[in-house]
């Protein structure tokens, strides 16, 4: 058996027992909810699993040097998620009957899976290589500002943050795709700029700074996610958008000095637009004193509107080391949030912290497989596009878990995969399928190396090798 057929079937075997893991859940927590298994457990395992049977096909046909555990790791996560959001739906119908809260999420989330899944295999067949995106970047990101933007000329807000474009009964969340589209664009602009980004300029307290002229991409960049912030609240998407320029700006040049300058600039435009936007210092009062919503009206800090940091905290004390077990804990007592923002309260309250290291693991392992990737390919745009998904996913990962967990503010952001929302499922499928051709063309190279094609025998070998045969 051939190692691309073994890369396969251990693919095939992991996507199946993903499948039986959120399965497994769904069923062991409707049995402590209901004290029934859900009847509609085998007609949706029987279409996730032929939905993720048909995205491993294409790998297999269109991709067969693909790193094993990429799809798998998005087949768990996703599967673990559809399991939380049916869980919460049941709690959320017993506790809100007659109001938002309590209408299903789970069956509008399996069909943006279903849809993920299809983006996910079409962009597996018709990308034949990563590098045609290359061709692409600055239209990508000329479509990318306008999305970015687009929210902040829509009417009203959602949650104090203007993240959506309503188009009647659909909305779409523009920054998902935004991600996808930066990192394109970085990688093709530093891949092109990089020798003037890395030459050195004066030295200030024992640090080589960047040369003045070749400061304006990190102020124009700086000054969007500002945009961001001032125009539309969002805390989270400036925070990533602007964390992916930075660490792929570093790779790119290997200074120390650029990441420096990044984080000051950060700091200090964070902290300006906190102090003056009402909907971001809320989040930041939130961070600071989550206990003093339990405080008289009177006697409260100004701003603090919202008991959502708290009963964060409260889940993840209850919880414990092991957890209270899928269905025994109380996560509905978060609010509205509690099947996005803050589903990793869920896992943090039912499954306890063991839960929530493993999830964060499977993340550390996704990310670990994109900049294995990126070390292996030997193109500087690919090797910067890897770095850059694989960034976009950790640094959204961690704000999210930061937010929930106390460690920083909250942003508004969703983790990947796990938590409901559709715009979130797409991107981040779309995502994965360009790491899985990533990881192909790294795959394809190792393969080659370790099994060199023998050259071609010269024509003095021939002559001498023919009358030897003749003889």
């Amino acid at each position: 058996m051939s190692t691309v057929t073994r890369r396969r079937n251990t693919e095939l075997v992991l996507i199946v027992g993903a499948l039986a893991l959120g399965m497994f859940g769904y069923a062991g927590a409707t049995l402590a909810l209901n004290g029934t298994v859900p009847g509609s457990l085998f007609a949706t395992g029987g279409g996730l699993g032929a939905l993720a049977l048909l995205a491993h096909l294409a790998v297999r046909r269109f991709a067969p040097y693909a790193d094993p555990l990429i799809l798998p790791l998005a087949v768990l996560l996703s599967a673990l998620g559809l399991m939380l959001i049916a869980r919460l739906d049941i709690s959320y119908k017993a506790e809100y009957p007659h109001s938002s809260p309590g209408r299903p999420d789970a069956p509008g989330q399996t069909m943006w899976f279903a849809i993920a899944g299809v983006a996910f295999i079409v962009v597996t067949v018709a990308l034949k290589h990563h590098r045609v995106l290359q061709r692409y970047s600055y239209v990508t990101m000329s479509g990318a500002l306008v999305l970015l933007l687009a929210p902040a000329f829509f009417p009203g807000d959602t949650f104090g943050a203007k993240r959506w474009i309503f188009l009647g009964p659909l909305s779409l969340e523009p920054d998902e795709f935004v991600k996808i589209a930066i990192a394109i664009f970085f990688a093709g602009y530093l891949m092109a700029n990089r020798d003037a980004l890395a030459l050195a300029g004066r030295r200030v307290w024992g640090m080589n700074l960047p040369r003045g002229r070749n400061v304006g991409p990190i102020l124009v960049v700086w000054a969007i996610s500002l945009m961001v912030l001032i125009f539309e609240n969002d805390l989270g998407t400036s925070l990533i958008f602007f964390g992916v320029f930075i660490v792929m700006l570093y790779v790119a040049t290997e200074r120390t000095s650029w990441v420096v300058l990044g984080l000051v600039m950060a700091t200090v435009g964070a902290g300006v637009v906190g102090s003056l936007a009402p909907h971001v210092r809320g989040r930041v009062v939130a961070w600071l004193h989550p206990m003093d919503i339990f405080l008289p009206p009177d006697r409260r800090p100004p701003g603090l509107i919202s008991d959502q940091a708290a009963q964060a905290l409260f889940s993840f004390g209850s919880g414990g080391v092991t957890g209270t077990g899928l269905g025994q804990g109380h996560p509905y007592l978060i609010g509205f949030a509690g099947r996005t923002d803050f589903i990793l309260t869920t896992v943090g309250e039912e499954l306890g912290l063991a839960g929530v290291f493993a999830v964060l693991l499977l993340y550390l392992l996704l990310v670990e497989r994109g900049l294995r990737t990126a070390l292996v390919l030997t193109d500087p745009f690919g090797k910067l596009l890897a770095v850059g998904l694989s960034a976009t996913i950790a640094l959204q990962v961690f704000v999210v878990t930061g937010g929930v967990t106390g460690l920083l503010p909250l942003t508004g952001k969703a983790l990947p995969f796990l938590a409901k929302g559709g715009s979130s499922t797409l991107a981040n499928w779309l995502l994965v399928a360009v790491l899985v051709k990533l990881s192909d063309a790294a795959g394809r190279i190792t393969h080659e190396e370790r099994n060199p094609r023998r050259a071609p025998a010269t024509s003095e070998e021939m002559t001498a090798v023919v009358p030897r045969a003749l003889a």
